[in-house]
């Protein structure tokens, strides 16, 4: 019985492949945000905003996405994230999505553009939209 040579080549490159598969899913797994130096900055992995706190304009819960158009991004089970062209007003969109069966926060900032997201815990969405309009609430009564 002779014996077949394998490749190592593809043997690693399927190894690479794999770990970088993993690691594509890893980083885009949820939504990072946080507020300093009075910006709102929220990440999921290669999507990333920045929005001065005082660039807010209104702040809302939505059920629903509206109709979009995927510029880039993905969808997974019940997660979206990417950046999107609003079918109506043509403007861009950024959503960060990672359950698209709870209410999503609409922040509306720089007059026009919008960013949908939440979190997979519908109490931290919550949070994060009683945080938020509290800031546009004070932005509000002492613009500065």
């Amino acid at each position: 019985m002779a014996r077949t040579k394998r490749n190592w080549f593809w043997n690693i490159l399927i190894i690479i492949t794999l770990i970088a598969c993993l690691l594509a899913f890893v980083v885009h797994y949820k939504n990072w945000s946080k507020i300093e130096e009075s910006q709102f900055k929220i990440t999921s992995g290669i999507y990333r905003q920045t929005i001065p706190l005082s660039e807010f304009d209104s702040i809302s819960f939505v059920q629903k996405l509206p109709e979009m158009e995927r510029r880039h991004g993905f969808s997974w089970l019940a997660k979206e994230k990417g950046i999107f062209n609003d079918s109506l007003t043509n403007t861009k969109v950024y959503v960060f999505v990672d359950d698209l069966r709870q209410p999503k926060i609409r922040l509306v900032h720089h007059d026009s553009l919008k960013l949908f997201l939440n979190y997979s815990d519908s109490l931290k969405t919550q949070e994060m939209h009683e945080f938020l309009e509290g800031i546009i609430i004070a932005e509000k009564e002492n613009p500065n």
